[in-house]
């Protein structure tokens, strides 16, 4: 068995400041600007190097995997955009987390409400609400991403960044 790590991210404060753009088009506003590096930052000092990084097509979710890649030192041009993964259901992202390649044991994906809470609290019903920018951490014991989701994690790590770090 190999342990494999999941972490799901919730998109950084986005911004409403023009109600002429399309949902998927809003950009982080300055909260969000400020706490996607510092999740980045809390992730790294946790040693967390991730394999892979799966965002959603959404501009508020690609920039928040951008900020926090940037804090790994994940070079940008490997942020997977997987268009699913916006206005998805829990068994949409179950079925993009299940053909993610065995090769990769930490993945970081990065989404949106209500489906992230939804899928931490199934893994762990401790989690009923992700805010902006939260981040939960699973790790699977599991040959591959398919049998992983099949399996029960167990629940490492859960931040938000009005939370001090732990």
């Amino acid at each position: 068995m190999t342990t494999r790590t999941l972490f799901l991210i919730r998109h950084a404060k986005s911004s409403w400041d023009n109600a002429y753009l399309a949902d998927i088009e809003r950009p982080l506003n300055p909260r969000g600007l400020r706490d996607a590096p510092e999740m980045g930052r809390r992730l790294a000092a946790r040693g967390v190097r991730p394999d892979l990084l799966i965002s959603s097509s959404a501009v508020r979710a690609l920039t928040t995997a951008r900020l926090i890649a940037e804090q790994l030192a994940y070079p940008e041009e490997r942020i997977v955009v997987d268009e699913r993964l916006y206005a998805a259901e829990v068994e949409r992202l179950l079925e993009v987390i299940s053909e993610i390649s065995a090769q990769h044991q930490t993945v970081l994906l990065f989404g949106h409400n209500p489906e992230l809470t939804a899928l931490a609290h199934r893994w762990d019903a401790s989690i009923e609400h992700m805010p902006t920018c939260a981040v939960a951490q699973f790790e699977f014991d599991a040959p591959d991403w398919a049998s992983a989701i099949q399996s029960r994690p167990g629940l490492v790590w859960f931040n938000k960044p009005k939370q001090t770090e732990d």
